[in-house]
């Protein structure tokens, strides 16, 4: 399958450096102006499907701060889906300035591991994922209909040992059975307990660190996959400098003699949020160049 009509497309996992800014419209809406130089900087780097940054907040309280039923990082009550859009606006915004935007959404077993329990409606967590899901689906489903190129569920617990996988499992089919748009699982960290029940997940594209954590291409190239995609990380989250745009494109074409060049998006391993914005800015504009060398190789 192809995302977009290009090989080896660029895209991010989502999050970048909070850059505030001064005027009339950030004493409005505080985040904006940031939003503004995440989806500016994503354009200007060159990446084919950007995001809009995800400078609301953390991957947690960005999705449960707007959630009913959840207040703070406290489940109070029955957990439903928001009446409005939680991401939708900021998605709009990125579909303003540019065609191909990726939705994103903190996945519900990630999500349940991230909050308190403060009601006798949910005995554990278990009980509280589905819900969760549930209202992620409606979440999901109005990006679809926002023109999201793709939606992404990010579940890093998955890899931790710490999350029912079989459950986990069930509540990602809950939303992404909802939707037609392309879907994604992003999950970080080594792959080599979990990758069989992953892959068991109902997702258009498995997108995985491989930069950060060399073993899960060895993982990888032992799976069938099938025909479904794969977001090589080639661009590692956790480094504190820019890689050059000669090891980049080193890691990219290791992707390609593995997986082919067909089966490939190419991004960082993670967001890239605790980074500076001239790093975060650098990492991406280096993969950019790098992807486009790679193109012109093959």
């Amino acid at each position: 399958m192809s995302i977009i009509n290009k090989l080896l497309p660029t895209t991010v996992v989502g999050s970048y450096p909070v850059v505030r800014t001064k005027g009339l419209r950030s004493l409005l809406n505080p985040m904006h102006g940031a939003m503004e130089t995440a989806v500016s900087d994503q354009i200007r780097a060159g990446i084919d499907i950007i995001s809009d940054g995800q400078v609301a907040g953390d991957m947690i309280s960005i999705i449960a701060s707007q959630m009913p039923g959840i207040k703070g990082q406290n489940v109070t009550g029955l957990v439903r889906p928001a009446q409005r859009g939680i991401t939708v606006q900021a998605t709009k915004y990125a579909l303003s300035r540019h065609p191909k935007v990726k939705g994103i959404l903190t996945g519900p077993t990630t999500l349940s591991h991230g909050l308190k329990i403060k009601t006798p409606l949910y005995q554990n967590r278990d009980e509280l994922v589905l819900d969760i899901a549930q209202a992620l689906a409606a979440e999901a489903k109005r990006l679809e209909e926002t023109g999201a190129t793709i939606i992404q569920i990010d579940e890093p617990i998955l890899s931790t040992g710490a999350a029912d996988i079989g459950l986990a499992r069930q509540a990602v089919d809950v939303i992404t059975a909802g939707v037609r748009v392309p879907t994604c699982l992003h999950v970080c960290g080594s792959l080599s307990r979990v990758i069989d029940d992953i892959l068991k997940m109902q997702v258009s594209v498995f997108d995985f660190e491989f930069s950060n954590n060399t073993e899960n291409i060895e993982v990888l190239s032992e799976k069938d996959l099938r025909d479904r995609m794969l977001g090589l990380g080639v661009v590692d989250s956790t480094y504190t400098k820019i890689e050059s745009v000669e090891v980049i494109r080193n890691r990219i074409r290791r992707g390609v003699d593995i997986f082919g060049a067909e089966m490939l998006l190419i991004d960082p391993d993670c967001g890239l949020r605790m980074h500076t914005q001239e790093t975060a800015f650098g990492k991406l504009s280096h993969m950019a160049e790098a992807a486009d060398d790679i193109r012109r190789e093959l």
